[in-house]
């Protein structure tokens, strides 16, 4: 039997008011809160395409010293003090030189690693970042293509691991981190300036013409240091002229016996400590700093001395330049640098000596526990410093080697005999109490 009807209510009207209605507010206030959420999960997604278990690149720090010989070749050539302004230049630059240079930028400024490659009328820029996540690293991989063409070199196709970026998006991200180096501007000047790139795999070289500007020189030299940085390189010139007016110019002087007052009158700080490097080695190279900061050029004359280590002076310049490369641009460049000055000089200099190698290697070591783990210099330079504090004896490390010679004796840098040596000059590094 089927259940009876049920009689309607007497007010329906009022029974359906009664039922529950959404409110339109609450709807709205639901999704702002579900937008986060959203937006959170897609963001995930993106760092897990981006995120790759290989690094695209992987390499030492490294720098040849075949780069710092190019380098030089083409600063030779392409001397910002010869050229007019608006005059039209190509600059031939070996592709390994904008490999080596990315991949030191790469290392100091990023922490990561870089590359550079062409292909026949393109080349790619490729940098990978360490990420740490938890025990295992992940690795963030970015290439970038640059295609020939006239005018301002422009991206043309990019990546970040697994995503495909915009060439627009692209050009933001780099506008991004220029400016976060602060040279975003100087970038843009250097870019307008280029009229054509050309890449040429077969000979090795990319073809850079462009249009000279005084004023390129002058942005260039502003990039070297900070307003910071110049007052503290101007303090330690200063703590150097002072020192040094006290005794007869031209005078032989031991640098144990220069450093300790000298480094104690500046700042127990990193930077300050780089800034007395940098004038100590200027001095001894017998450089003007007025070549990098024009400013200098109104400072005080400091009282030229033959500063010697190990009773050389030759020793001393090594050391102390050697100091002031690892303290602003890190072991990488200045070992390359020291070892690119040896061959240079097996060709008609004074001849490749392991003697200056070891004074290269001992004055890298100074200069990266002087503005790092410094509780050892701070305990010598206290105390009473000595030359053999500084430098190990220089006995039996063979010296004077022409580039034929050198060849003979040791085939090349890869060689047990070279090796031999090498590592004899970094064994007797090791037993000094500072190095150790």
């Amino acid at each position: 039997m089927s259940p009876p009807d049920r009689p309607a209510p007497a007010n329906a009207a009022a029974v359906q008011r009664t039922r529950p209605t959404a409110n339109p507010r609450w709807r709205w206030t639901r999704r702002w809160l579900l937008l986060p959420l959203i937006l959170a999960l897609l963001m995930l997604a993106l760092i897990a395409a981006a995120l790759q278990r290989t690094p695209l690149v992987a390499r030492g720090e490294t720098i040849a010293p075949e780069a710092i010989a190019e380098a030089k070749r083409l600063l030779r050539h392409n001397d910002p003090r010869r050229l007019q302004s608006g005059e039209v230049r190509t600059a031939e630059i070996p592709a390994t030189l904008i490999d080596e240079g990315i991949n030191y930028l790469a290392s100091r400024r990023l922490h990561g690693r870089g590359a550079f490659a062409m292909a026949e009328d393109n080349a790619e820029v490729r940098l990978t970042l360490g990420v740490p996540l938890g025990i295992a690293v992940a690795y963030l991989n970015f290439r970038a293509t640059v295609r020939e063409a006239a005018g301002e070199p422009r991206i043309a196709a990019a990546t970040v691991g697994d995503l495909r970026l915009p060439a627009a998006a692209a050009e933001w991200l780099l506008d991004v981190a220029l400016t976060r180096f602060g040279v975003a501007e100087q970038w843009q000047n250097a870019r307008r300036a280029i009229r054509q790139i050309a890449f040429e795999p077969a000979s090795g070289l990319v073809g850079v013409t462009y249009v000279w500007e005084s004023g390129l020189f002058d942005q260039a030299r502003t990039l070297a240091f900070t307003p910071a940085e110049i007052a503290e390189i101007k303090a330690a010139h200063l703590a150097l002229a002072g020192l040094l007016d006290h005794y007869a110019p031209g005078g032989r002087m031991p640098l144990a016996r220069v450093l300790p007052p000298f480094l104690n009158a500046v700042e127990a700080t990193p930077r300050a400590r780089r800034a007395a490097l940098l004038v100590l080695a200027s001095q001894l190279a017998e450089k003007n700093l007025a070549l990098l900061i024009p400013a200098a050029r109104h400072w005080p004359r400091v009282r030229w001395l033959k500063l010697t280590l190990q009773g050389r002076n030759d020793s001393a310049q090594h050391f102390v330049v050697s100091a002031a490369l690892a303290a602003w641009a890190g072991e990488p460049a200045a070992n390359a640098i020291g070892l690119y000055k040896e061959i240079d000089d097996s060709r008609g200099g004074s001849g490749f000596s392991f003697a200056d190698l070891a004074a290269d290697r001992a004055g890298t070591r100074f200069g990266e526990r002087l503005i790092g783990d410094s509780s050892r210099v701070d305990a010598a330079l206290a105390g009473a410093l000595t030359d053999g504090d500084l430098l190990p004896p220089l006995a039996a490390l063979p010296e004077g080697f022409s580039s034929t010679e050198f060849k003979a004796h040791f085939g090349d840098r890869d060689s047990p005999a070279y090796r031999r040596l090498s590592d004899e000059i970094e064994r007797r590094l090791d037993e000094l109490p500072l190095y150790r």
